[in-house]
């Protein structure tokens, strides 16, 4: 993929709030709509290490936006680390969608080491029946 040629004016930064990227974003990426602005790309993450990552974006410098097919990274759909955060929408009174971070490690335990690389997963809570994304 790369990076896009299409050119932003100067300035131009893409800092996005959680209620946006899901709203405007991940629901319209779901549902087969069509999107603001063309700035993520889709590939599927568990195919690469976060290093790689960077020249696989459509847009950004320290932050990379991604769709990916979701799927269970270890056998009974457990994750080490992270913890729901969840989403509201606009009025507060209804859960939209959910973040984790999740952290990325180096190494088998126990003598794993922490990196500096954070991913901020962004799930919607019910999503279409007819998505193309798992989970």
């Amino acid at each position: 993929m790369g990076n896009s040629d299409f050119q932003f004016p100067p300035g131009f930064r893409f800092r996005m709030s959680d209620k946006e990227l899901i709203v405007h974003y991940l629901e319209n990426e779901v549902n087969s709509r069509p999107l603001p602005a063309s700035v993520i790309a889709e590939i599927d993450l568990y195919k690469y290490n976060p290093w790689e990552l960077p020249n696989k974006a459509l847009f950004g410098e320290d932050e990379w936006y991604f769709f990916t097919p979701r799927e269970r990274k270890y056998q009974k759909g457990a994750r080490p680390t992270g913890t729901d955060k969840p989403i509201v929408n606009s009025c507060g009174s209804r859960q939209i969608g959910v973040k984790k971070a999740l952290v990325f490690y180096t190494g088998p335990p126990p003598k794993r080491v922490k990196t500096e690389w954070i991913m901020n997963e962004y799930r919607l809570l019910h999503p279409s029946t007819s998505s193309r994304f798992k989970g």
